[in-house]
């Protein structure tokens, strides 16, 4: 599957600079070329920005999007009707598969057959350029000016975001979602089952040594009390989609070797980039790894779970079996607020210290600026109606609609004296847990300007314990003391279409051999010692040096 997909993409890239001749021609060019001609026309049927509805006479865009386990319906959801009814635009669905999503969108874009809006589906910043250039994905750089007036306000609030989603020369070919999430940007956790812990005698492990110990005593001491050995020490999960999972083994604990950012896995150090998964201490981290492995402390599904399998697992009927697993939160792995209790009981863990000294945490100090998720393309005739349409998505009122649900089923106004979590009046009570398979909201889909005072400390706190408190407290204590510079983060980057497209190739051949490396050398499939240097040359052989170059040129023209 892997290789078919790299070959599809790599025959995409190939089409598309065919089609760069011809594309200002056929394709139709940029928004600043057909202002005067085609957009014109259909901007007399666009109110003003801040007028409802946008359009006078309806319109349907077509919009392409990634399918969601917790929607039921886009076509009949609450927040779909909602979004009509105050804009007066209709959407044609076009739903692609949660996993295969990738491989589908490549199709698309190949095939010609352009649907008006791509949502959610992940675009990354190399595909923007190479498409955006050709004028197959329009710029939003002067529709912002003229109809993004909550964009706008984005951009004047947050400056970074802006800064995150230009390309060179200042086109926006992708409006922004923005998560503002306190907790989520130091996101790789390790949650422990507290019960275990007690029932021991354990003090939370603080070095890889002690996590060790800690996981033969969940092994070998039953601290599930049922008279067998039937408890998984350790287990992770991995991504479906092009976004990695929080639940990916490596992270936590490489940490404590050598910094693992859990996506590209590079370093940024004075301005200078390399790649960490070539270094001894990477290694040694693998090793570390390996050792779980082969002693059973680390489960042998662990390089097949999906976050559906580790739920399973977590929420085992009647008997805990899971002692410790890698996750965003406890959502990931338990049902939050359900009757077995465990969202609370599963504990995450500080950073445990390597046997050099390391101690880190991932911080996703950029991860709150999502790119790729709202782009516009070529075949869109309404690109004024559009803007706008996407624009009123970031009202506060939307978000809550696009997050929650219907006012009044799911969430509601905060009524008087309500305080939120950061101790001001609220701005609105939830009255429905989010996480459950429904049909009133997007979950989290489309475009969002979720900010950590508004959105998060403005929910009424109703009842304790307050899970996204909660998650604040933990990770202000057990994270936040962990987290490298910002200095040392890689930031968004863009390419200019001629390394975007080497680097297209490049980037997929070289993260999908690390990653199964991964596997192989934990699992044992590949002996460390044995075939480090020949996954160092293979690394090499696969132009490593070139892809290093690439990115270290994006980092000195982002100066």
């Amino acid at each position: 599957m892997k290789k078919s997909a790299a070959l599809l993409l790599s025959t995409v890239f190939a089409l598309s600079a065919v089609m760069s001749a011809c594309s200002k021609e056929q394709a139709g060019t940029s928004m600043e070329e057909t202002q005067g001609t085609e957009a014109s026309a259909t901007a007399a049927n666009v109110n003003p920005p801040g007028q409802f509805p946008i359009v006078n006479e309806k319109i349907t865009l077509k919009v392409a999007v990634k399918g969601s386990s917790l929607v039921e319906d886009l076509n009949t959801n609450g927040y779909t009707k909602w979004l009509e009814n105050k804009t007066n635009i209709h959407v044609d669905w076009t739903v692609l598969d949660e996993k295969n999503f990738q491989e589908q969108l490549n199709l698309l874009l190949a095939g010609g057959d352009l649907p008006d809006v791509i949502m959610n589906l992940d675009v990354s910043p190399e595909q923007q350029m190479i498409y955006g250039e050709q004028g197959i994905f329009v710029s939003f750089t002067d529709l912002i000016e003229k109809y993004g007036e909550n964009t706008k306000k984005i951009f004047k609030e947050m400056p970074e975001v802006k800064s995150a989603i230009s390309a060179p020369g200042g086109k926006i070919y992708s409006l922004p979602y923005v998560n503002d999430c306190y907790h989520c940007s130091l996101d790789y956790k390790m949650y422990v089952y507290k019960p275990w812990l007690d029932k021991l005698g354990l003090k939370e492990p603080t070095t890889t040594e002690e996590f060790y110990q800690m996981l033969k005593a969940f092994k070998e001491k039953d601290p599930n009390g049922n008279g067998k050995q039937d408890e998984i020490p350790l287990v992770g999960g991995v991504a479906t989609g092009s976004r990695p999972s929080k639940s990916e083994i490596d992270v936590f604990l490489m940490n404590s070797f050598i910094y693992d950012d859990g996506y590209k896995r590079m370093l940024l150090k004075d301005g200078k980039i390399d790649a960490a998964y070539n270094k001894p201490e990477w290694k040694e981290g693998l090793k570390y790894l390996n050792r779980l492995y082969k002693e059973g402390l680390l489960d042998r599904q662990t390089f097949t779970l999906d976050k559906a399998g580790l739920k399973k697992i977590a929420e085992n009927p009647n008997t805990v079996i899971a002692g410790a697993i890698p996750a965003h939160s406890p959502s990931d792995i338990t049902i939050v607020e359900g009757e077995s209790g465990r969202w609370l009981e599963y504990q995450p863990i500080a950073p445990v210290k390597g046997p050099n000294g390391v101690q880190k945490t991932t911080w996703l100090a950029y991860d709150k600026i999502r790119q790729g998720e709202f782009i516009m393309t070529s075949a869109n005739k309404y690109p004024e109606a559009t803007m706008r349409w996407a624009d009123a998505m970031y009202d506060f009122e939307a978000q809550l609609y696009s997050n929650f649900g219907v006012e009044g089923s799911s969430w509601e106004k905060a009524k008087p004296g309500d305080l939120g979590r950061d101790g001001n009046p609220a701005t609105y009570r939830l009255l429905v847990p989010y996480g459950r398979v429904q049909n009133e909201n997007w979950a989290q889909y489309g475009v969002n300007y979720r900010t950590d005072k508004e959105y998060y400390a403005g929910q009424a706190v109703l009842k304790q314990p307050d899970k996204e408190k909660m998650y604040y407290d933990v990770t202000k204590k057990n994270y936040e003391p962990y987290k490298p510079s910002i200095d040392e983060i890689v930031p968004p980057l863009f390419f200019p279409p001629v390394d975007a497209q080497q680097l297209a190739d490049l980037d997929k051949t070289i993260n999908d051999y690390v990653k199964t490396s991964i596997a192989r050398f934990v699992t044992g499939d590949l002996d460390i010692d044995k075939e480090w240097d020949n996954y160092v040359q293979t690394l090499d052989k696969m132009n490593l040096k070139k892809y290093i170059e690439i990115y270290q040129k994006a980092v000195d023209a982002k100066k």
